[in-house]
């Protein structure tokens, strides 16, 4: 998917809504464990319930790869049903990969060549050529982690050079080298608060996937306030506050409607900054 393409699908669902899915099989609904494949399932009800209200998708790897191959088969079966049911969808692989030459072309492959996803998030700790083979895909995107919404993110992304220049913009100012806004993303965490000033500075036209808000914290109108631009440039992902919210059978009904709020919210917001 083109950076142009998702823009208008944020322009046409007034939503720049990412749903999380971290689907752990110890949180789901009980009735759904008697299912043959429950992540799926699950998976299954939620994406149905949500897609008009979002524009993309991201499973969490952990939560499928610590089910071992089971987890694994739901996750690609996941991705095919969005592909079949809902593909208008930016679906990204949660993943937080990055290591060099044949390695990181290995983890390529399997996200682009094998699954197909939008994009993949990748950790730009070993640097250029970690990052490189996921860049050959076109129209396949890398999801770089800069400023993250942890608490421990100050541990090291905030600390300062010599110059007085953080970690995380050395990462923004060295990795717009490598590839374009239209391949590149970065992550930057919602409770960041005001530094999404300081990231615009350097990347002002890139889009940002924007972890916690809701149940990390983080607030949606100070990151439209300070990280907006004109091609909204956001996709802001909800994980558990939409799909863990109702733990009953209904938990797919109440799923959309704390999507649909969401969007309603974002809608409010493109009004006022696109």
């Amino acid at each position: 998917m083109t950076k142009q393409q998702l823009f208008e699908q944020i322009r046409k669902k007034q939503s720049f809504l990412c749903v999380g899915l971290d689907t752990d099989i110890k949180k789901i609904p009980e009735h759904l464990l008697e299912a043959e494949d429950p992540l799926y399932e699950f998976n299954k009800a939620i994406i149905d319930a949500t897609a008009p209200y979002c524009v993309a998708y991201k499973p969490n790897l952990a939560f499928y790869e610590s089910e071992g191959v089971k987890g694994w088969m739901a996750f690609e079966k996941t991705i095919a049903y969005i592909r079949q049911r809902h593909p208008e969808q930016f679906v990204i692989a949660d993943a937080k990969r990055g290591d060099i030459g044949n390695t990181g072309e290995m983890y390529a492959r399997t996200f682009f060549d094998q699954v197909r996803l939008d994009a993949v998030t990748v950790a730009p700790y070993m640097g250029e050529d970690s990052v490189k083979p996921f860049l050959l895909y076109p129209e396949r995107w890398v999801i770089l982690l800069a400023l993250t919404s942890n608490k421990g993110s100050h541990d090291f992304q905030l600390t300062e050079d010599g110059n007085g220049e953080r970690l995380f913009e050395k990462v923004l100012r060295v990795s717009r080298q490598w590839a374009t806004d239209e391949q590149m993303m970065y992550v930057v965490g919602a409770t960041q608060g005001k530094l999404f000033e300081d990231v615009r500075k350097i990347v002002p036209d890139h889009f940002l996937l924007v972890p916690g808000v809701g149940a990390q914290g983080g607030s949606l109108e100070e990151v439209c306030r300070y990280g907006m631009n004109r091609q909204c440039g956001l996709l802001v992902n909800s994980s558990r506050g939409i799909i863990y919210a109702d733990g009953s059978e209904d938990f797919a009904y109440t799923a959309a409607q704390e999507a649909r709020k969401l969007q309603q919210e974002m809608r409010v917001m493109l009004d006022g900054f696109l």
